[in-house]
């Protein structure tokens, strides 16, 4: 199938890059105690979350009535659909009602474009100080993807409302590849403004983000954190681990499950605090690292529905989901906000359809 690819040339050059770079002295990586218990359907729930988040139906997603908007997601509340064209973003944010939980999904890499974006994350070093926390750097394009767009505005504000109607009821942040590295930023900005208590994070695929001390940081304020990976997905080893050049080093927070094959069966592994348990899947050798294993989480499909260029897919989705909404003949059983940035333009809608 031509979707399944296997291992590139180019990433097979990052493999010997990786190599060298996953052994040597590990840095120094504060430890701190979780109370957050894997728990698998919760991720069987979530991963189908961050799945349907890749949908480009806006309409659909808008009256969560898309494909993957079924099984274990029915009855989602949507409260807020964000769409920003310019940056090639997508999010929405709702109650899942059975978790007793606002949810919220971040949309990762268009799939086209994931082979062009690894090889960027391969020589991407860290070259932004995290704000109030010394010593911590983190990746400028994760950071930026959500703090300096209107992901961060229209999430906060659409958390802030559920919770007015709900009364104060946990956050649950989630998101597959790139959508995970943001996912991250958002659930430590709302856990900072709401209490470590009332935000968790559950991640698939998600690349590294930050240096040791922004993982120390981070297992702090978001200690209900979860980083899901799959077998030889090579997303994870992404940007490289050095070890030995403290100035250069990506570090993971914890913690990490992984899922992979073992005698046939699948085991899902639970991982040590350190972030980088050498036993998980840092343990697959650089020569097997795939693509492949990338685009499938616990049996879902986290490939985009979609294979055109993303500004051209979401510019055509938002035409004609302005076109419905405008039209009035979309119709949904709950208030529903809809942010939406188009090139050099902003929109915010709402309607209570």
């Amino acid at each position: 199938m031509g979707r399944r690819r296997c291992t590139s040339v180019g990433v097979v050059a990052l493999i010997l890059l990786l190599t060298a770079a996953s052994h040597g002295r590990e840095l120094p990586f504060k430890k701190s105690e979780q109370s957050f218990v894997y728990n698998h359907t919760l991720a069987k729930t979530l991963v189908e979350y961050a799945s349907a988040v890749y949908m480009t139906d806006l309409t659909a997603l808008y009256t969560w009535t898309c494909s993957r908007c079924n099984d274990l997601t029915q009855g989602f509340e949507m409260r807020s659909l964000i769409v920003d064209v310019e940056n090639c973003l997508q999010a929405f944010v709702g109650v899942a009602h059975n978790l007793n939980s606002i949810v919220i999904a971040i949309r990762g890499t268009q799939e086209n474009s994931v082979q062009n974006w690894i090889k960027d994350l391969i020589w991407k070093q860290l070259d932004l100080s995290y704000p109030n926390m010394p010593n911590a750097k983190v990746h400028s394009g994760f950071f930026s993807s959500y703090n300096n767009t209107i992901l961060r505005l229209a999430i906060t504000s659409a958390v802030h409302k559920a919770r007015k109607a709900y009364g104060d009821i946990n956050v649950i942040v989630t998101g597959h590849s790139m959508g995970g590295a943001m996912a991250s930023f958002c659930a430590l900005d709302l856990a900072m403004k709401l209490g470590s208590d009332s935000v968790q994070l559950m991640t698939f695929g998600q690349p590294r983000v930050g240096n040791a001390a922004f993982a120390s940081y981070f297992t702090k304020y978001v200690p209900n954190t979860i980083r899901v990976t799959h077998g030889h997905d090579i997303v994870p080893h992404l940007p490289p681990y050095f070890s030995f050049l403290s100035h250069l080093t990506y570090h993971h927070f914890p913690r990490e499950v992984w899922i992979h094959d073992s005698e046939g069966n699948t085991t899902e592994k639970i991982c040590d605090d350190s972030g980088e348990d050498p036993d998980c899947c840092r343990c697959v050798s650089m020569f097997s690292l795939s693509i492949q294993d990338h685009f499938t989480y616990l049996g879902v499909d986290m490939e985009a529905d979609d294979w055109s260029t993303c500004r051209i897919i979401a510019a055509q989705s938002v035409k004609q989901f302005q076109k419905e909404l405008s039209s009035n003949i979309i119709m949904t059983k709950h208030n529903v906000d809809v942010s939406i940035v188009e090139p050099s333009v902003q929109t915010d809608w709402s309607s209570s359809r």
